[in-house]
């Protein structure tokens, strides 16, 4: 019935005494989004929602929130740049912690990432190393 989806959407959904948290990844490439959805999945303590670009990002926050959203540099058409650009010229969307996830390693672009961003993370990575910044931007 119609009114499951919108009483699924009301609720938290509680795992234990921990709260499934929303990540929203966006990256262009498809093996990132699904390693990253994986294992962030498996542990049952996040869902993943996952954006292949920039627009496709802008047009979910459209109607939904992540907890958290890591956020590819080098992507075709809108960057990671513009991208963080577009998210923090929005009041809702700005309060959104944004980890820059990239293969980029230039001192430039890590100073940037870390001074914009929550943190920086280069790929490639551990899934056990995004768990445990993820947990600690969002306090776990």
């Amino acid at each position: 019935m119609w009114w499951r989806e919108i009483v699924k959407k009301m609720f938290i959904i509680v795992v234990g005494e921990k709260m499934i948290k929303k990540i929203m990844i966006v990256d262009d490439n498809p093996d990132i989004l699904l390693s990253i959805k994986n294992g962030l999945e498996d542990s049952a303590e996040y869902k993943v929602i996952g954006a292949e670009s920039g627009e496709k990002c802008l047009e979910i926050l459209e109607a939904e929130m992540p907890d958290l959203i890591l956020l590819d540099i080098m992507m075709p058409e809108m960057s990671g740049w513009e991208t963080y650009d577009r998210i923090k010229e929005n009041e809702v969307w700005r309060k959104i912690p944004l980890v820059f996830l990239t293969a980029r390693t230039d001192k430039i672009a890590r100073d940037a990432g870390d001074f914009l961003g929550e943190d920086y993370i280069e790929k490639p990575f551990e899934i056990d190393n995004i768990m445990e910044r993820i947990d600690k931007i969002l306090g776990r």
